[in-house]
């Protein structure tokens, strides 16, 4: 294994755990971004006003998104466990 493969590798698993987050992180950042606005022109300074949606929301992206998060997640590691040869 050299230099490159294991570039290749290193880019591969952080693309796939960016490609695997980047729904839940989107959920949470709008729904942050919504309960800011609506803190800011009510003037409602609650922690948990900021705290319990964004949690909602994460687990209900993780709902929707979940087979396709999985289905990414097995894609690479069948392609790791088919190209372990070449890896060793």
């Amino acid at each position: 294994m050299n230099q490159g493969d294991i570039l290749n590798l290193s880019q591969e698993a952080i693309k796939t755990i960016l490609m695997v987050s980047a729904p839940m992180l989107g959920f949470g950042l709008l729904v942050g971004l919504l309960v800011s606005i609506f803190q800011a022109t009510t003037q409602i300074q609650e922690a948990t006003l900021a705290f319990v949606p964004k949690i909602v929301a994460v687990l209900l992206s993780f709902v929707i998104f979940g087979p396709w998060m999985m289905r990414v997640i097995l894609n690479f590691a069948k392609n790791l466990f088919i190209n372990i040869n070449s890896y060793l």
